[in-house]
C-alpha cells in the first residue's frame, strides 16, 4: 500500500492538494487441487461359514440363515418352510453343537474355519506386502463376519476395485454362485459401485494339484503305518442339481483324475467319495461314510482320507471325517485311520491363493 499527493485544480480557482491511497491487491490463480488419492484394490476370501458360537443358539441363528438360502434348497416352498422352522431348527441345532463343541477352538472362541480363514487372509496380505495398494480381506458366506461388512470396509479403505475369492475348488450353485449372489446384492445398495471380478475355480490347476499331492505325501511320511488305499472324499450335493446342469460333479473327477496322475495311482488307490448327505433325497455317490463301512467289512485294515474340495478345516473334516468316520472304520475291522489336513494355510496352500489372485488381477497391479 502506498499514499501520493496529487493537486487538483479548476479554472479561476486555487489550487487544492488531495491524497490518494493505492492498494495493490495480489491476484491468485484457482487453489491447486489436491493430490490424488491412489487407487486401492480390495482381495476378499470367503468361504462358507460358521456359527459365532458353539451352542445351541448359535447353530440354530446359522442354520436357520445358511438353509433359507435357495441356492442351498432350491425349493423354499411352504412345506420347506414348516419343517425347517417346526422340526430342523427345532431338532437339528442341539446336536450340532456338540458336534462344533468337540473341534471348537476355545483359547480364540471360535470355530477353526474362522480361525484358518483369517490366518490365510494375512499370510497372502504377507505374499504381497510390496503392492501397498492392495487391501487383503476375509469375510463368511454365512455368519460373521459378512460378506456385507467387509466389502463396505474394503469401500471405506479406498478400493474401487474388488477381487472376490471364493474358496472353493471346484465350483457349485450352493457354494461359488451363491457368493456372487452375495456380493451383488450388496453392490446393489451402493450408489459408488466398485469394480468387481470374482475367481474361477481351480480344480485342475497345477499348483493346486501339486500342494494337494505335497500334502498327502508329508501327511503320510508322518504316519506309524502304510495306508492301503486313499479315499479322497467331497462335500455331497443332491442328484437333481446335477441333473439341472451344475458342473460340482465333473470337476470332482476331474480334480481326482489330476490328483491320481500326479501321484502315480490307479482307481483302486485313490477312491473318490461323497459325504455330508441331508435329507431323504438321492446324493451324489458313492456315500463316504457307506464306502468306509464296507473297506472294512472287506478287509481293509489302513487307510488314509483327504478332502481335496475344502480349503481349509471345518466341521465336515474335523468332526465328520476325522471322528465320525474314524469310528465307523474302526467298529467294522478298520485298524488304522488317518485323516489328511486340509491346504488350510500351509506355504503351498497359501502358494495356490497367491497364484490364483495374481492372476485374476492382470490388468488391476
Amino acid at each position: 500500500m502506498s499514499r501520493h499527493r496529487v493537486v487538483l485544480t479548476t479554472i479561476g480557482q486555487s489550487a487544492k492538494p488531495i491524497d490518494i491511497m493505492t492498494v495493490i491487491v495480489p491476484l491468485h490463480g484457482p487453489a491447486p487441487a489436491p493430490a490424488p488419492v491412489p487407487e486401492r484394490v480390495g482381495v476378499l476370501l470367503v468361504n462358507l461359514g460358521t456359527p459365532d458360537t458353539c451352542d445351541t443358539k448359535g447353530v440354530r441363528v446359522y442354520l436357520r440363515e445358511f438353509l433359507s438360502d435357495p441356492r442351498v434348497i432350491e425349493n423354499q416352498g411352504i412345506f420347506w418352510k414348516l419343517a425347517l422352522n417346526g422340526i430342523i431348527l427345532n431338532t437339528r441345532p442341539a446336536r450340532k453343537a456338540k458336534d462344533y463343541q468337540k473341534i471348537w477352538n476355545t483359547e480364540k472362541n471360535e470355530s477353526p474355519l474362522k480361525t484358518i480363514t483369517r490366518a490365510q487372509a494375512e499370510k497372502l496380505a504377507a505374499t504381497m506386502s510390496g503392492r501397498s495398494h492392495l487391501v487383503v480381506d476375509w469375510a463368511m458366506r454365512y455368519g460373521n463376519p459378512s460378506m456385507k461388512s467387509r466389502i463396505e470396509a474394503l469401500v471405506a479403505q479406498g478400493c474401487s476395485r474388488i477381487l472376490v475369492v471364493p474358496l472353493y475348488p471346484q465350483y457349485s450353485a450352493a457354494t461359488s454362485a451363491t457368493v456372487c449372489d452375495q456380493a451383488f446384492r450388496v453392490l446393489r445398495e451402493l450408489r459408488a459401485q466398485p469394480t468387481l471380478r470374482v475367481t474361477p475355480p481351480y480344480y485342475r490347476d497345477e499348483t493346486y494339484i501339486d500342494a494337494l499331492a505335497n500334502s498327502i505325501n508329508a501327511h503320510l511320511a508322518t504316519l506309524s503305518f502304510e495306508p492301503e488305499l486313499i479315499v479322497a472324499s467331497f462335500h455331497g450335493m443332491p442328484q437333481s442339481y446335477i441333473e439341472k446342469g451344475d458342473p460340482y460333479q465333473k470337476q470332482c473327477v476331474a480334480t481326482v483324475d489330476a490328483l491320481r496322475e500326479r501321484m502315480g495311482l490307479d482307481d483302486k488307490k485313490l477312491l473318490l467319495t461323497f459325504q455330508s448327505r441331508f435329507g431323504f433325497n438321492e446324493w451324489l455317490q458313492p456315500y463316504t461314510d457307506k464306502t468306509i463301512e464296507k473297506l472294512a467289512k472287506d478287509g481293509v485294515r489302513r487307510i488314509a482320507v483327504v478332502m481335496p474340495g475344502f480349503a481349509a478345516d471345518c466341521l465336515e473334516t474335523l468332526e465328520e471325517i476325522a471322528q465320525e468316520n474314524c469310528e465307523i472304520f474302526l467298529h467294522n475291522g478298520g485298524e488304522e485311520f488317518s485323516a489328511i489336513p486340509c491346504l488350510n494355510d500351509s506355504d503351498d496352500g497359501i502358494s495356490v491363493l497367491r497364484e490364483l489372485v495374481l492372476r485374476e488381477l492382470q490388468g488391476w497391479l
